[in-house]
């Protein structure tokens, strides 16, 4: 908004306060008739302030259970994701309502934080308007529809100094109106795109608890499906990708390709990966920023918001994992048969085509090839050249060939194996010389 648009709001602000009806087209209607709404209703444009936790309506402690219980919760890790991680160092504060417009979480950099609190606008207050007057949550509620209220348009006038943004969230399944996403800051929110963001944001929330198809009345389906504990991973062999929390026998979960690509990504790089870098390793150039956060947000949901934090991604709990414990049987000395029959069962390492997976996978396979060629240990050179892996591994046979001892009834399959990898790959026979 022009300092003139804003000159002009701020005369019809006051003309309407004394009692002038304002030009129709000093400032929009629906910002008029909120106003309307908010004298008629009794808010004090001078004395108005939120009513907040302490009050007599709601304990802290009854607060906390409320806010933890109520559906909108379950989509905070989404809106983290979609929108809190680009803008937490611009300034504003992204909060959720519930639906009388308390402020169940606000949320963005401390300065930001702090600077909101000076209005009252914190966890536990209630920006309902008919509380605070015109302001973004109130009035997406009273009209049930995005909007936008920038500084002078706010009724009370110890919140002109600032702009905010947004839209009502609906149960998928009831239609009601379940809450508010709402972006408060300075100019910055007062452009025209911030609308548009928390709209889109919005739609993707929407989008997800359709996907989920579960009753948001309940609040236990929202429970946290996280148990205190450390995790396990399991991704090799043919049973399926497995994520296992705590001591209870119940608490093992299936996970998508998607989210097990990501956890084995993040347990290899313990100092984590930001969107970008993690939208590579899973696909390179064939996925985005925006596709990535809603697969942290689902992973979120599924495993516990305490699994993984952002600005970069990586684990917050200890994680062991069948994949860590192949690359430590590798590392250490010991025999290699089991590991090689190990690797050949297949999983994520072998099914995946994420870019970053593959190059594990690639890692992990001439690990095992070096230490069985350098070992020369005949068991664990015929399970390498028995395996899908091995099989075609020239210089694996030779190796093989030059540790039977002489007339040993094998030699002559593997020379022959040997003979026909040298014309399958153009290599002249001719005497090999022994590897020590």
């Amino acid at each position: 908004m022009t300092e003139l648009g804003s000159s002009r709001i701020r005369r019809a602000y006051e003309d309407f306060l004394s009692g002038t009806t304002p030009p129709s087209d000093a400032v929009r209607s629906v910002v008029r008739e909120s106003w309307s709404r908010s004298l008629s209703r009794g808010v004090d444009p001078i004395q108005a302030l939120p009513e907040d936790h302490t009050s007599a309506s709601m304990t802290m402690a009854e607060f906390t259970r409320y806010r933890e219980a109520h559906p909108i919760t379950s989509v905070r890790p989404l809106v983290q994701s979609l929108m809190l991680d680009d803008i937490a160092d611009s300034g504003v504060v992204v909060a959720l309502t519930d639906q009388v417009g308390r402020l169940l979480w606000v949320e963005g950099s401390t300065d930001a934080v702090d600077r909101a609190s000076q209005i009252n606008f914190v966890e536990g207050s209630v920006w309902s308007e008919d509380v605070v007057g015109t302001n973004a949550p109130g009035l997406a509620l009273a009209v049930g529809k995005g909007v936008q209220v920038i500084g002078p348009e706010h009724f009370a006038g110890s919140v002109q100094d600032f702009s905010c943004a947004a839209a009502p969230v609906h149960d998928p399944v009831t239609g009601h109106v379940i809450g508010v996403i709402d972006v408060t800051g300075g100019r910055e929110v007062a452009a025209p795109f911030a609308l548009a963001a928390v709209r889109s944001v919005v739609a993707a929330v929407e989008r997800e608890l359709q996907a989920q198809a579960v009753n948001l009345a309940d609040p236990a389906t929202f429970a946290s499906s996280a148990s205190d504990g450390d995790a396990r991973l399991t991704v090799l062999g043919d049973n399926g990708y497995r994520w296992h929390r705590g001591s209870d026998p119940a608490g093992e979960r299936t996970l998508s390709r998607r989210h097990a690509e990501i956890l084995v990504l993040l347990q290899e790089y313990p100092e984590g990966l930001n969107t970008e870098q993690l939208a590579m390793h899973l696909a390179g150039d064939a996925i985005d920023p925006v596709t990535v956060r809603a697969e942290i947000s689902r992973l979120r949901r599924d495993l516990g918001n305490d699994v993984v934090t952002s600005r970069p991604y990586r684990l917050t709990i200890d994680m062991t994992s069948d994949v860590a414990d192949l690359r430590r049987r590798i590392a250490e000395r010991g025999e290699l048969s089991p590991v090689i029959d190990e690797l050949g069962r297949g999983g994520l390492l072998a099914e995946s085509t994420a870019p970053g997976i593959t190059e594990i996978f690639e890692v992990v396979r001439e690990d095992v090839r070096s230490r069985v060629i350098a070992e020369g240990e005949i068991g664990a050179l015929r399970t390498w050249t028995s395996s899908i892996h091995g099989r075609d591994d020239l210089l694996a046979w030779r190796r093989l060939e030059h540790r039977l001892p002489v007339g040993h009834r094998d030699r002559a399959v593997v020379g022959g194996r040997i003979r026909l990898l040298d014309k399958r790959y153009g290599v002249q026979p001719g005497p090999t010389r022994p590897v020590a």
